[in-house]
């Protein structure tokens, strides 16, 4: 068992910082997406369509992984996105998580962007 660790959580494998920009919430999952960490990006999308923010942006330039949870995560929020009218972004998936979208045909059905800049409206 790990010293450091005891009487504490492991650190988490997942951050995401959530903040409002150009009319939309940006969302940035910075490590690896899994069955374990799926809530820390669920719980903030979740937050977001909740309060009214129907355009999602998720700058994937830091996500190391994606799983089939993270995906389903992600596919979740855009059919609520899309049902109010918005739209879940994409931005930066780096090759490792950018095949899972390829191969599952996910990258069919999100605006995917190159750059943070193309996402951002304005």
């Amino acid at each position: 068992m790990d010293r450091e660790h005891i009487g504490s959580a492991p650190p988490a494998r997942l951050r995401v910082e959530v903040r409002d920009v150009a009319g939309s919430t940006l969302l940035t999952p910075v490590g690896e997406l899994d069955h374990h960490t799926a809530d820390l990006l669920r719980t903030p999308l979740d937050d977001a369509l909740d309060a009214g923010r129907a355009r999602l942006v998720v700058d994937c330039t830091g996500l190391e992984f994606c799983d089939s949870t993270g995906l389903n995560v992600l596919l979740g929020a855009r059919l609520r996105a899309d049902a109010a009218g918005g739209g879940v972004h994409l931005v930066g998936m780096r090759p490792a998580v950018a095949r899972v979208f390829h191969i599952t045909g996910a990258d069919a059905v999100f605006t995917v962007h190159e750059t943070l800049a193309t996402a951002l409206p304005g």
